[in-house]
């Protein structure tokens, strides 16, 4: 495994697919929990489906668990948190984690080999975290980022989380079954384009920001799971809200047109693109360095790179680049008392006028007008 920079944040990619069978869990984690992979240390579950997601988590050393709330807690020196698991119905299942990141460390998915592997995974994440800043004016800056991440049966996703972040994770987890029962569709050209991307083997997407009002919405989502026992949790406010978060997920897959033509990528190519991802996000504060320079890094050529980055992320790779940058702004205008005439410095801008401009289009509000509000 090649190591990433050292930005700390939170990025997904997906690795060669590993089988584990289930009667050589309990060694598997013996051998490897908390091993150091390149600077990270892992944190295994199996992946098959939801129940044995929970049931592999449940079997590590550090958990503890309260099945009354359908809850597992830890605290340990790599993360502390917690995670709700709820069966919202049949084929459909919440899994809610909220997380303090204390050291480096890899979430990896698995699979037993012996054991169907039908549900989708649909992840929908509201985390802040923070990276190194030479800019004098803050030692570190802070990012909200709000994704959905969306992966198929069998495609192992590896998600890296960098010390000193925090947040909450959402997995709805819905099977085959559910999907073919439940997907709403605008048209039948919505149905066949989305049926033709759910029918290929493996493959994962990534969307930013398309969960409207995502900060609320957890908080909302989290009350209810925190503070109901598994007998009281509003599971028929779960379910609408749920389906609700599915809809505008592949609403927004049709509409960019994503995954009409979306490559066929195997699991080498989606470490090459977290690669690339983790150049930009750790070059944020400077001005792009160019595909030519990220695609040396990560020895892919322009034009695939171009491509693969594109059809996963929703972004070429400098739009993504100045993309992140005005959410850093926002952040920084809204939890901070840092001057706008810094900001536009922190972020890369020649004046403030040119930061205003930029951060007015992208927002249709000046950065003051949100500050006083």
């Amino acid at each position: 495994m090649q190591r990433l920079r050292a930005l700390k944040g939170c990025v997904f990619y997906a690795t060669n697919t590993t089988t584990m069978p289930l009667k050589k869990w309990v060694n598997y984690i013996e051998e490897n929990l908390f091993c150091d992979h390149a600077g990270f240390s892992e944190l295994p579950y199996l992946a098959n489906n939801p129940q044995l997601m929970v049931d592999s988590i449940l079997s590590l050393p550090l958990s503890r668990h309260n099945p009354a709330a359908q809850a597992i807690y830890t605290d340990n020196d790599f993360t502390a948190g917690e995670m709700h698991y709820h069966r919202i119905e049949e084929g459909l299942w919440l899994m809610a984690t909220h997380f303090d990141i204390k050291k480096n460390i890899v979430c990896r998915a698995m699979y037993d080999k012996a054991v169907i592997s039908d549900h989708y995974f649909l992840s929908f994440a509201v985390f802040e975290y923070q990276f190194p800043s030479n800019n004098s004016f803050t030692q570190f800056a802070p990012l909200l980022s709000t994704t959905c991440t969306f992966y198929k049966p069998n495609t192992t996703v590896d998600t890296y989380f960098y010390e000193g972040t925090r947040g909450k994770f959402y997995n709805i987890v819905f099977s085959k079954q559910w999907a073919k029962e439940n997907l709403l569709f605008s048209s039948q050209q919505h149905e066949n384009e989305l049926q033709a991307f759910l029918q290929a083997e493996t493959g994962f997407v990534n969307w930013l920001d398309i969960v409207p009002d995502a900060e609320r919405l957890s908080k909302i989502l989290w009350g209810k799971l925190e503070n109901g026992q598994a007998g009281t949790v509003d599971k028929s406010f779960l379910k609408t809200t749920i389906r609700q978060i599915v809809g505008d997920f592949f609403y927004a897959t049709h509409k960019d047109r994503r995954i009409l033509n979306y490559p066929q990528l195997n699991n080498p190519d989606y470490a090459g693109l977290a690669r690339a991802e983790s150049i930009i996000l750790y070059n944020l504060m400077n001005p792009f360095i160019g595909v030519e320079l990220i695609s040396k890094a990560v020895n892919i050529c322009p034009t695939k790179l171009k491509l693969m980055f594109k059809s996963v992320f929703g972004f070429s790779m400098l739009q993504y680049h100045k993309e992140k940058n005005m959410l850093l702004a926002l952040q920084l205008i809204k939890n901070s008392t840092m001057q706008v005439k810094n900001i536009a410095l922190l972020t890369g801008f020649e004046s403030a006028s040119k930061f205003t401009a930029a951060f007015k289009k992208r927002f249709d509000m000046l950065p003051s007008a949100i500050r006083n509000n």
